[in-house]
């Protein structure tokens, strides 16, 4: 039991550390070209319209590969059977090869289009263009990446997602850069072009990992699929990753329903008093979605438990442990709680600082970031829930759930969006209503499935507890610093930094995780050993 503890562990951290570092490479690459002259909230607004389309077909086209790869993948492997996890990859390979292909060509040839009758922001059709390369590689790169999750191999997905980030950070600040002195849209196309490039480039990486494993294990030469073998086996990947793609489309889509909403409910809000320009709706998408990369990484956290979660709880019900089932779902749940909370009050409370520091070229939007604060709680809680569905085979109720949400948040929109005094918050706000419903929704369906409890003091009000306590205390070294005459930023920053190990204290006193919760943790793990073998000894 103690090896499948860490080999869990193991499996998150080793993700997680790539997702911390991917948004982390985002987050200051988004900074840094934010604060370009001629990008800005404009530059933003066109770079964020066009990915959003692009993650929609991304979406379409692979976001359930993982997934679904990597849990049959999994099941395959825990019943020996690695020919046939094999066959599994490579039926997924040439199936989502004409996928990828064939949506790269549809956002490519579609672009005018999309930009001018979809979501009616000229300039986007550049960013779009730009981006159709990569839904081919992503797509690809997906098989192989599940293929390595479902054997337990994660290290491989990891550090591919690592070097693809590296790549497209370093290229977008560099393409920017070069065409410094062009207007937002082709500055956005560029930084966008990067993200090709950077998807090609970690694509070919993975096959050469791939390649040495296969001709290390020999697997890679077996005979080539009939074409019986191929439909079989395509069937079963499709019924299992379609599903499991519903969730980010229907979220993709709403992404999607926002900019169209927002380009038409602004030119309402604003009337004869503003312009008629797509400029005017894409510097106010582009001022919304800075809050993006800030939000993004806390979420690591719970996408890591979520994929890993999917092929652990599938194997898990294949040997019939469902104690196994119920307590990696409830340690998720409370890991997630307590990264989650302490975020979104540091968020609420340094909005302004945090944006001073990070966007001193367009620092306009604070406010937007706590209401994202809200919405990102529920949608990362979520995530962990969703992995759970889907590695209990309820892959639908996500993607039925969030259904739900983004119908509400149209309403929303379309209501909110057109006032006047409220305009582009109306999405924010619309967005953390939408994620509510979603993981309510969630939550419900996982406890009816398995009878599975979350005491409220454990799983919220201690958590809570110690997220406000860490704020009021980041608050006070805050106020502290700034009667020693240091600048607001610089106070925000040593306040955050001073109530992370205070915040530590405070979740260990109330004694939130019990002994063998710690266990799992890194560096308590080792230390209950050490006491374990020390105690023997005495």
């Amino acid at each position: 039991m103690t090896n499948g503890k860490n080999q869990f562990m193991a499996s998150v951290l080793s993700i997680l550390a790539a997702q911390i570092a991917v948004k982390l490479l985002g987050f200051l690459y988004r900074a840094v070209i934010t604060n370009v002259e001629g990008f800005g909230d404009i530059g933003n607004g066109f770079y964020t319209a066009g990915f959003q389309f692009y993650i929609l077909f991304l979406a379409v086209s692979s976001v359930g590969i993982p997934n679904a790869v990597s849990k049959l993948t999994a099941g395959s492997v825990s019943r020996g059977d690695r020919v046939g996890a094999h066959m599994i990859f490579r039926s997924a390979f040439e199936l989502f090869f004409l996928v990828g292909l064939a949506c790269s060509l549809l956002l490519y040839l579609g672009a005018d289009f999309i930009a001018l009758y979809i979501i009616k922001m000229d300039g986007v059709q550049y960013t779009l263009k730009a981006l159709a390369p990569s839904v081919l590689f992503v797509c690809l790169a997906s098989v192989i990446q599940g293929y390595f999750m479902g054997l337990g191999e994660v290290k491989s997905a990891s550090k591919a997602d690592i070097l693809e980030q590296i790549l497209k950070s370093s290229l977008s600040i560099v393409f920017v850069l070069l065409l410094s002195g062009s207007s937002a849209q082709i500055l956005s196309a560029g930084a966008n072009f990067a993200a090709s490039l950077a998807a090609m480039l970690g694509f070919f990486y993975l096959v050469l990992v791939y390649m040495k494993k296969a001709n290390r294990n020999r697997i890679g030469r077996r005979r080539l699929l009939k074409g019986r073998e191929f439909l079989h086996y395509a069937k079963r990947i499709l019924l299992m990753s379609v599903p499991m793609s519903l969730s980010p489309v229907i979220m993709s889509f709403g992404r999607v329903l926002d900019m169209a909403t927002i380009s038409r409910g602004i030119e309402k809000a604003f009337g004869a008093a503003g312009p008629r320009d797509p400029r005017k709706a894409a510097a106010l998408f582009g001022m919304m979605s800075k809050s993006d990369p800030l939000i993004n990484l806390p979420l690591s956290v719970n996408i890591a438990f979520s994929a890993v979660l999917v092929p652990t709880i599938a194997a898990a019900i294949a040997r019939g442990d469902k104690r196994e089932v119920t307590a990696k779902i409830r340690f998720s749940m409370l890991i997630s709680a307590l990264v989650v909370l302490p975020c979104i009050i540091g968020l609420i409370l340094f909005a302004k600082p945090i944006y001073l520091m990070i966007y001193p070229s367009a620092p306009q939007g604070w406010t937007i970031l706590q209401i994202s604060a809200v919405s990102m709680g529920f949608a990362a809680m979520n995530h962990t829930l969703s992995g759970s569905l889907q590695g209990l085979g309820k892959v639908l109720v996500p993607a039925v759930a969030l259904f739900c949400g983004v119908a509400v948040k149209i309403g929303l929109n379309l209501i909110l969006i057109p006032a006047p005094q409220i305009n582009i918050y109306g999405a924010a706000i619309s967005t953390a209503v939408c994620h509510c419903i979603a993981y309510s929704m969630c939550l419900i369906s996982l406890k009816r499935t398995i009878r599975i409890s979350f005491g409220i003091r454990k799983y919220f009000l201690k958590p809570m507890l110690c997220s406000l306590l860490m704020g009021a205390a980041a608050e006070a070294v805050r106020h502290f610093m700034l009667r020693m005459a240091v600048p607001d930023t610089a106070a925000a920053l040593i306040g955050i930094t001073a109530a992370i190990p205070f915040y530590i204290v405070c979740v260990l006193a109330m004694g939130i995780l019990n002994r063998e919760e710690l266990a799992q943790l890194p560096g308590f793990g080792r230390l209950s050993e050490r006491r374990r073998i020390n105690g023997r000894r005495l």
